[in-house]
């Protein structure tokens, strides 16, 4: 088996474009000298393979319906949106889910394929399992996410902008998070992080760089705990990379890492988030690379409705298959997804979402290297296209809210009596859900309860659904039975 057949054949050893990925280096000035150098040692396991061509991709009018789909279900970014349409498409069409035993993959800890319900790798029929969706919880393993679905899958997930990440995180996780726990407040946090927060310590992946956690990064060497720390091994890459085009927004992304004016690591100075090192800078290239070489779309929440049509003309779906409710949304927060910025921020409100993007500097990296990519997908998609499209996506979403929900919006929780649609309440904000209004046709019925259903109660749905409870028989009605 030559090197370009094995790559098509095992995501594992270099499932994209890798060709594209080399001229972006060249073009940052990271070229391929980095290669057995201190970079290597920096990420063990990172392959270089010799470059193929992505396939071309149908044309739209013949192109069939994708259902092998990877879902990175990150934090705090929008997913559970996101989670509830892979939910009803899977529903609806008889697909397979690749669930947990209970809500998640053994978070924080990294995806292993033995923690997926009914995963038996002596089933796989023709080198498939029988799954179609992976969707819920996890952090990600690319090695053993392999075991569960086939290397065609195709892979997604969404970032969000690290600023709005941190409010939203620190308000769920208060409890959890030791380091949130002992701050007053997320401004008192972010203007001196390092007073609350040890790294390695029990719930403070949540604390900082949550995003980059959940892609399953390694860390850079400088931001390991130098305790042992057995509930979170530092995880292996196992793919090498590829890279969409840039986008106009920041051509560098050494642009990303100019110096911010924080107090995170001492009064008043002036400090750049990933320390100008090119070793740090380099490091962070890489991981960007090889998550552009695994994954075909990475939405971004402050897009969502784009990116909820871009996904939808990815997989060759309709745009009501992608039309849905906003759900886990906390009261008191932004409901939908807004664009990033700071217009119409107070002085104190902008030198918080400063603070937050330098304390989280590897997720800001994510950000904007994805959120880049997206615009150039929009980009070729057209922008015109684009905004008609998103138009008829809003206005569905209107006609449905109107249609199924009472009073036409997400309701506090304590409105919400019909258990199947009251949301998990957890963290110091409440969580808002959804009433389905009274008197609707049995075929509205079907639909309104998919769209409301919280992102918990349906995957108990579809666990009954794919595992039936088996039914014993009573021992008098069994004798009866006996010849």
């Amino acid at each position: 088996m030559g090197p370009l057949t094995s790559i098509r054949t095992m995501r594992l050893w270099g499932p994209r474009s890798l060709g594209v990925a080399l001229g972006v280096f060249m073009t940052i000035g990271f070229a391929l000298q980095l290669w057995g150098g201190p970079f290597q040692r920096r990420l063990p396991g990172l392959q270089l393979r010799q470059p193929w061509a992505r396939s071309p991709q149908p044309a739209a009018a013949s192109c069939l319906p994708r259902q092998r789909l990877v879902f990175l279900k990150t934090h705090k970014s929008g997913s559970s949106s996101v989670l509830n349409l892979l939910h009803r498409y899977g529903d609806r069409h008889g697909l397979h889910f690749a669930l947990p035993d209970r809500y998640q993959f053994g978070y924080p800890r990294l995806f292993q394929a033995s923690r997926v319900k009914g995963y038996h790798p002596q089933d796989k029929v023709g080198g498939q399992t029988p799954f179609h969706i992976l969707c819920h919880h996890m952090r990600f393993n690319l090695k053993e996410v392999l075991q569960v679905m086939p290397s065609d899958s195709f892979f997604f997930s969404i970032v969000r902008d690290p600023a709005a990440l941190a409010r939203s995180a620190f308000s769920y996780y208060k409890s959890t998070s030791s380091a949130f726990r002992k701050a007053p407040s997320l401004a008192a946090f972010l203007a001196n992080p390092r007073a609350f927060y040890r790294p390695g310590a029990r719930g403070d992946h949540y604390a900082r760089n949550l995003l980059w956690f959940d892609f399953g990064l390694p860390f850079p060497p400088e931001m390991r705990t130098k305790r042992k720390n057995l509930l979170l091994p530092s995880p292996q890459l196992h793919s090498l990379p590829s890279a969409a085009g840039p986008q106009a927004q920041n051509k560098d992304l050494s642009a990303v890492f100019q110096p911010i004016s924080t107090v995170a690591e001492g009064h008043g100075r002036t400090a750049s988030p990933a320390s100008s090192d090119s070793g740090s800078l380099s490091f962070i290239q890489w991981g960007l690379a090889w998550l552009d070489s695994v994954f075909d779309l990475v939405m971004v929440a402050e897009y969502f409705d784009e990116s909820l049509v871009l996904l939808a003309d990815a997989l060759c779906w309709g745009l009501d298959d992608v039309v849905g409710f906003v759900h886990n949304a906390q009261a008191g927060g932004e409901q939908g997804h807004g664009a990033a910025g700071n217009g119409g921020q107070t002085a104190e409100e902008r030198q918080l979402t400063a603070r937050a993007r330098a304390w989280n500097h590897l997720d800001w990296a994510l950000y904007v290297h994805f959120n880049r990519s997206l615009w150039a997908r929009i980009e070729q998609y057209g922008q015109n296209r684009l905004e008609g499209a998103v138009a008829q996506l809003r206005a569905r979403r209107e006609a449905l809210a109107k249609r199924c929900l009472e009073g036409g919006e997400a309701l506090d929780p304590k409105y919400i009596s019909d258990r199947r649609f009251r949301p998990f309440q957890f963290g110091s904000a409440k969580v808002l859900g959804y009433r389905l209004r009274s008197g609707l046709s049995p075929g509205d019925q079907e639909e309104c309860e998919r769209l409301a259903t919280p992102e918990l109660q349906y995957k108990d749905k579809l666990a009954a659904k794919q595992f039936p409870p088996t039914v014993s028989v009573p021992l008098k009605t069994a004798r009866l039975l006996a010849p």
